[in-house]
C-alpha cells in the first residue's frame, strides 16, 4: 500500500541526498542603472532522491548556502521583497533542463547584510535508466520588482545523482522528446521599469491680464526630466501645469503633474514621502518661488500607484510687467534617500501681468520669504547645474538586486 500511494504521489523510496557544489559566478544588474557587474562565488545544496524508476517525477530542491554578493550598502531590503528563480542541469543518462523557482520569502536584509535567498523547487520525470547527474546553472534574483542575472563563470560540478532504474512497463514508456522539465511553480515575473512619455501636445503660455481676474489657468507643458539618486540615474518627461489665484498683490501657486503616478514595488509607510519644486520665474521678472507638497497621509502598499500631489506655494512679484513661470527642479525625499529632479529643458506654462512688491521676488529665490516652509527642509541640489533626476517622482521603490540597485517607477495618467 505504502508503495502504491509513493507512486501515485511521485515520490521514490530511494533515500534524499544533499549535496554542496561552490561556483563562480556572474551577476549582472538591470541596463542603465550605472552600476557595475558582479563577481562573487555560489554555494548551492542540490537535494534529490538517490534512486528512483523510469516513469517517476522527482522533486528537486536548490538551497543557497552563500548568494554571489551582499546587499549593497545603499538600503534596507524590506521582507519578503525577493524572489529567486533558475535552471538546474540534468545530464548523463537523460538532459534536462529543470525551470526552479522559490518563494517570495525573505527577512528584511540591513544594507551590507548577507543576501538570504529562499530554496527553489522543480520537478524532473525520469524517461530513462542509468545516472542523471543535477548541476545547478544560471538564476535570476527579483527584487521588488527588478531582475539581476547570475551566470557561472566556471565548469560547474554536479551536485547530486540519481541512480535511475528500469521501472514496471518502462520498456513501453514514450519519454519526452524534449528531454525537459517545469517548476511546479511560475517564473517571477520579468519587471522591467519604464517611464511614460507624454504625448500632451506642446503648449504655449497662457497670457493673462489681471482686470479683476482672480484665478488664472496655465498650460500643460511637456518637461523633459533627469533624475540623480543615490542609485544612479534615469530620465522621464511629464505634462505639469501651474495655476494661479491672485491674492492682494501676491498669488498662490498650484502645481500639477498630469502623469505622475506610480506603482510602489515596496512597502511605504504614511509620512515618508515629500515633494518639493522650484517654479522658475521669467520676463519681467527673475528667481524662483518653492512649492510643496504634503507628506503622503496613507501608507501606499506594494504594488498600489503612488501620484505627486499638487505642489503649492506662495509668489510675491518682485517686477512690474509680464512675468512667466516655468516648471524647474525637482526634488523628492523618500525613506530617507534624495532624488534630484533637473529638467533638460523647460517651457513657459503660465504668464501674469505682475505688479512689484515689497520684498517681492525679482532677482533671487523668492522662496525664503514667500513661499510656504516645511519642516525638516528638503536638499535642494542641481537646482543650477542639471544634475540629473532619475526616477520621476517619489521614489517608486529602491530596488536592490543580488548587488545592484535601481529605481523603479510606473507613471500613469491622473484620474481627476
Amino acid at each position: 500500500m505504502f508503495a502504491g500511494a509513493a507512486a501515485l504521489l511521485g515520490v521514490t523510496a530511494g533515500q534524499a541526498q544533499a549535496a554542496e557544489v561552490s561556483y563562480a559566478t556572474h551577476c549582472v544588474p538591470p541596463s542603465g542603472v550605472g552600476l557595475p557587474e558582479i563577481d562573487g562565488t555560489t554555494k548551492v545544496d542540490i537535494t534529490a532522491p538517490a534512486t528512483a524508476k523510469v516513469g517517476d517525477t522527482v522533486d528537486i530542491v536548490w538551497k543557497f548556502t552563500q548568494a554571489a554578493s551582499k546587499n549593497p550598502d545603499i538600503i534596507d531590503l524590506p521582507a519578503d521583497s525577493v524572489q529567486p528563480s533558475g535552471t538546474l542541469k540534468a545530464a548523463g543518462a537523460q538532459t534536462a533542463s529543470v525551470d526552479m523557482v522559490g518563494p517570495r520569502e525573505n527577512p528584511a536584509i540591513p544594507k551590507g547584510g548577507d543576501m538570504v535567498l529562499s530554496d527553489m523547487k522543480g520537478t524532473l520525470t525520469l524517461t530513462a535508466a542509468g545516472q542523471v547527474t543535477l548541476t545547478p546553472d544560471a538564476y535570476v534574483v527579483n527584487a521588488l520588482g527588478t531582475n539581476t542575472t547570475c551566470t557561472p563563470s566556471e565548469s560547474v560540478q554536479p551536485a547530486a545523482t540519481i541512480t535511475v532504474t528500469a521501472g514496471e512497463g518502462s520498456s513501453s514508456a514514450s519519454p519526452d522528446p524534449s528531454g525537459s522539465a517545469s517548476a511546479s511553480q511560475s517564473q517571477s515575473p520579468s519587471a522591467s521599469a519604464s517611464a511614460s512619455t507624454s504625448t500632451t501636445p506642446s503648449a504655449s503660455a497662457s497670457e493673462t491680464g489681471d482686470d479683476g481676474q482672480t484665478d488664472f489657468t496655465g498650460k500643460v507643458v511637456d518637461i523633459p526630466y533627469t533624475c540623480q539618486s543615490p542609485l544612479g540615474e534615469k530620465k522621464a518627461t511629464s505634462p505639469i501645469q501651474i495655476n494661479a489665484k491672485k491674492d492682494g498683490g501676491s498669488y498662490d501657486l498650484t502645481v500639477q503633474f498630469k502623469k505622475s503616478v506610480m506603482d510602489s514595488p515596496i512597502d511605504i509607510p504614511a509620512g515618508k514621502v515629500k515633494p518639493t519644486m522650484q517654479v522658475v520665474l521669467g520676463g519681467a521678472d527673475e528667481g524662483t518661488v518653492k512649492v510643496e507638497g504634503p507628506l503622503n497621509a496613507e501608507a501606499i502598499p506594494q504594488n498600489s500607484p503612488i501620484e505627486i500631489p499638487d505642489l503649492k506655494g506662495t509668489y510675491k512679484p518682485g517686477a512690474t510687467g509680464e512675468s512667466t513661470l516655468s516648471p524647474g527642479v525637482l526634488v523628492i525625499e523618500a525613506m530617507g534617500t534624495t532624488t534630484t529632479c533637473t529638467p533638460d529643458s523647460t517651457a513657459v506654462s503660465l504668464t501674469l501681468n505682475t505688479e512689484e512688491q515689497a520684498s517681492g521676488a525679482s532677482g533671487g529665490d523668492s522662496s525664503s520669504s514667500s513661499s510656504t516652509t516645511t519642516s525638516g527642509g528638503l536638499a535642494e541640489t542641481g537646482s543650477g547645474d542639471h544634475a540629473s533626476l532619475k526616477a520621476l517622482g517619489l521614489i517608486a521603490g529602491t530596488a536592490v538586486l543580488l548587488g545592484a540597485a535601481v529605481f523603479t517607477f510606473m507613471p500613469r495618467r491622473r484620474t481627476s
